[in-house]
């Protein structure tokens, strides 16, 4: 499943004077893109997160598509209190009772608020709070489990050894843990990291059925590192429309932004890997973000296209295509390149050969 993070993870680092209509004009266009849940953003505090300043109203207003599931991020009971306020249109009572624990210890200080130390500690309560809620399985997620641009990198026994501390503590409850996740804001990912990653995880805890990937892109590698998780068998993904998103914690800005949705989409249909998106609705969705926000984004086959097959083949006698705006064409049409010069037309190369008998 990919979850497309544009309304949350994306919008909460961009502008704060975004109005509401416009950002509920990417929300309904992202509902035609065939995604199965939707986060409309998150209820936070306005003093951290000021982008989110807005969410009751887009709440009210937003119009649910049909077979979507809406959902918002919730960090507190009182975030969860005024999201529930709009159920059953917006959706986030089913959650997963997981434990988390950041690898680094300061960047657990700076977006959290709290230590490494007491996210541990915070660990027993989660759990009983589990079993309270009549849970059957546990879940673990590694916060920036490569590396940290604070305190460096993180190697595999070091991953391994705070995972042991969480499954431990989940097995001691007795509860099973099928369920991973890899919440990366700082982008220290690679490919080969990824793949020894869970490659020993799991060899070590055959019991994690479920991976879910939520990297950052801010060092241009995540659909690499994508790409591996999903021969290992990852079925969980983090994207956001056109590589929006970002971490004001992690020194990185909006350039910590995530995999581009469309971009990850079309790896995957060219896979075979079924997705339930529809990739013409994605580029669309993609081209209404750059003008909500005001700037481009990072994706590429929102730029270039999918790969032209039969009838979309383009034409031999294309004229130059140089702008961004003129490589639109496969979605635009070919008034945008109306004017160029020809490179070639029809008749041409058999001219120059009997010419230079």
């Amino acid at each position: 499943m990919i979850t497309d993070d544009t309304m949350r993870e994306g919008l909460q680092i961009e502008s704060a004077s975004i109005p509401v209509s416009e950002k509920l004009r990417l929300l309904d266009a992202l509902g035609e893109t065939g995604a199965q849940t939707i986060s409309i953003g998150s209820f936070a505090h306005p003093k951290w997160t000021p982008q989110m300043a807005c969410i009751d109203e887009i709440a009210r207003r937003f119009q649910p598509k049909p077979g979507v599931r809406y959902t918002a991020a919730v960090f507190n009971r009182r975030g969860f209190e005024r999201a529930d306020a709009y159920y059953p249109k917006l959706d986030v009572r089913h959650r997963r009772p997981g434990t988390h624990v950041e690898m680094c210890d300061t960047f657990a200080r700076r977006n959290y608020n709290r230590s490494q130390a007491q996210q541990l500690a915070g660990m027993t309560a989660t759990i009983e709070a589990a079993r309270a809620d009549g849970a059957t399985f546990g879940a673990v997620a590694l916060g920036n489990p490569f590396g940290s641009n604070f305190e460096g990198p993180f190697d595999l026994d070091a991953r391994m050894a705070l995972l042991e501390i969480m499954m431990d503590a989940w097995h001691q409850a007795g509860f099973e843990v099928n369920r991973l996740s890899f919440v990366e804001a700082m982008g220290w990912n690679l490919p080969h990291l990824v793949r020894e990653t869970l490659l020993a995880i799991r060899e070590r805890w055959p019991e994690i059925e479920s991976f879910h990937m939520h990297l950052h892109n801010q060092r241009g590698q995540t659909l690499a590192s994508y790409y591996e998780a999903l021969l290992l068998g990852a079925t969980e993904f983090d994207t956001c429309i056109g590589g929006m998103g970002g971490c004001p914690y992690c020194g990185n800005g909006r350039s910590a932004g995530q995999v581009p949705t469309e971009d990850f989409v079309d790896l995957c249909h060219e896979m075979g890997i079924e997705t339930g998106y529809d990739l013409g609705k994605l580029i669309e969705a993609a081209a209404i973000a750059e003008e909500v926000v005001g700037h481009p984004l990072w994706g590429h086959v929102s730029k270039s296209g999918p790969r032209p097959r039969g009838g979309d083949l383009y034409p031999a006698d294309m004229p130059f295509v140089e702008t961004l705006e003129e490589a639109a064409h496969f979605r635009r049409g070919p008034g945008v390149y109306a004017g160029q010069l020809s490179p070639w037309r029809e008749g041409d190369a058999l001219s120059e050969l009997n010419s230079s008998k």
